[in-house]
């Protein structure tokens, strides 16, 4: 089975006012942040064959299995950021598990760090020429080096920071209010701060503190890897690891989990408790992943990460070249440029950028022909 999959784009005030335009060819329309291709409840893919139902509501109807949920592993989504998403980690299964268990019995309306019981897992590949991401703990010799250059304001800081042990413990320290008069002293600092070494984080986080006053997580922004990915490069987020997208459009695709433990840069709410229960504390700096050439595939690479609930893979045709792969189980096949055609058991689906194809229960390849990139997501290695 073959349909076409579509979702309108969640406008989120982080989103960019133009990247998704751009890439679906139309004119803007106010902020877009995501577009969500799965089944997730919170937001599900509108089905494309005329019956106006979700995605969802389709594989229920037709009787579509999914291992034991009876729902997709994983989501897929076109990310677009124009400033910062906010400052997050999300845990791992058994701690969701915990997480979700301890606040079934909370009152309606009550603040939940918990949507579901599951790990999110996540992995962002560039689509804009740049992305940028502030990914992981910096390693504690380079932050020390940098809170230095920051002047007297930043040594209540760095002298707190002695290893990765005390370097995540000064994450729960900023972020726990008792230390909003060392936040406001360092974020004034950066005002007229100079750096050789570390000029891009330096003016990454003048532009959070335009954009969050007075917000501890600009500092905590401080105390990260900012990362730059050219198109096509690839970051894997592990479970605990902080995390936040600064700019440019990517491809995400995570477990299928709403868990997020935020530290900063939002309004929203933070348990800082929690997220110190779930953060990794190792320093350092974090891997690209590198596309291989896929399992199952022709003409397409995969970006392989050790994680059961999806597998990322992603190339282009033209006239002469098409791709193929063996699913290895429900895949969505997300067109990112250019125009190309999907098909799957005897079925087709024409697609241009921004549309999918939800293959599933086929027997044999799914193709691709035409000119242009797609993405594909499916169940990953463990997970079939």
């Amino acid at each position: 089975m073959l349909v076409r999959l579509t979702n309108a784009p969640r406008p989120f005030d982080w989103g960019s006012t133009t990247l998704i335009a751009e890439l679906e060819g139309r004119a803007p329309a106010g902020p877009e942040a995501e577009v969500w291709f799965g089944d997730h409840p919170a937001d599900p893919s509108d089905v494309g064959d005329g019956s106006g139902r979700t995605l969802d509501e389709w594989m229920h109807q037709e009787d579509v299995a999914v291992g034991g949920t009876g729902r997709l592993p994983y989501l897929l989504k076109i990310l677009a950021a124009g400033q910062s998403l906010s400052i997050q980690a999300h845990p791992t299964k058994h701690q969701a598990e915990e997480g979700f268990a301890a606040e079934r019995d909370l009152p309606s309306g009550a603040p939940r760090n918990y949507i579901d019981d599951n790990h999110k897992p996540e992995m962002i590949v560039a689509l804009s020429d740049e992305f940028v991401a502030l990914c992981g703990l910096r390693d504690v010799a380079d932050t020390r080096r940098l809170l230095a250059e920051l002047g007297a304001a930043a040594a209540p800081l760095a002298e707190r920071i002695r290893d990765d042990e005390t370097l995540g413990d000064a994450v729960g320290w900023l972020l726990s209010g008792d230390a909003q008069e060392h936040v406001d002293a360092i974020i004034a600092a950066l005002a007229s701060a100079s750096s050789a070494d570390f000029a891009a984080d330096v003016e990454n986080a003048r532009r959070n503190a335009e954009a969050f006053p007075g917000d501890p997580g600009v500092v905590v922004g401080l105390l990260m890897n900012l990362v730059t990915l050219a198109r096509g490069e690839a970051l894997f987020l592990r479970a605990g690891q902080l995390h936040a997208y600064q700019s440019g459009l990517g491809i995400e695709i995570m477990a299928a989990s709403d868990n997020v433990l935020r530290g900063g840069l939002t309004p929203k709410h933070i348990d800082v408790a929690e997220l110190m229960r779930v953060l990794e504390r190792r320093s350092g700096a974090v891997p690209l992943v590198e596309p291989v050439a896929a399992r199952g595939a022709d003409g397409l690479v995969e970006y392989p990460v050790d994680v059961s609930d999806f597998q990322l893979l992603s190339g282009s045709v033209e006239p002469g070249r098409d791709a193929s792969f063996a699913p290895t189980g429900p895949a969505i096949v997300l067109c990112t440029r250019g125009a190309v055609r999907v098909e799957a058991g005897g079925e087709a689906e024409e697609l241009v950028p921004g549309r999918a194809a939800f293959a599933v229960r086929v027997e044999g390849d799914v193709a691709v022909s035409g000119d242009g990139e797609v993405f594909v997501a499916q169940p990953g290695a463990r997970g079939r």
